[in-house]
């Protein structure tokens, strides 16, 4: 089961990241986290840039109401979606059948 966490402003996931991948997109669960795949290299930001493209795009959100929380240099990390309660976010989820 994917982590989430209430937050003051939204939600907070937690997400594994596979930066330099073949193809972009939600691949699954990891560890507890939701995995992204990204084709963008993790250099000077460009992995995470298209993991909040991701995350806006699965989750319905503008690019905007997403902000990275930690694991900045990191293949494990924790983005808020703003505006998006954890029972949204769960949801969604299982809609998309990624538990």
């Amino acid at each position: 089961m994917i982590e989430l966490w209430d937050h003051a402003e939204g939600c907070i996931v937690s997400v594994r990241a596979q930066p330099g991948a073949r193809r972009t997109g939600v691949v699954g669960e990891h560890g507890g986290s939701l995995k992204i795949a990204v084709n963008a290299p993790p250099d000077k930001g460009k992995a995470n840039k298209a993991l909040v493209d991701v995350l806006g795009t699965f989750f319905g959100v503008p690019r905007a109401q997403i902000e990275l929380l930690s694991g900045h240099a990191a293949r494990d990390k924790r983005f808020l979606l703003r505006g998006l309660r954890q029972a949204d976010v769960r949801n969604l989820l299982e809609k998309k059948a990624i538990s």
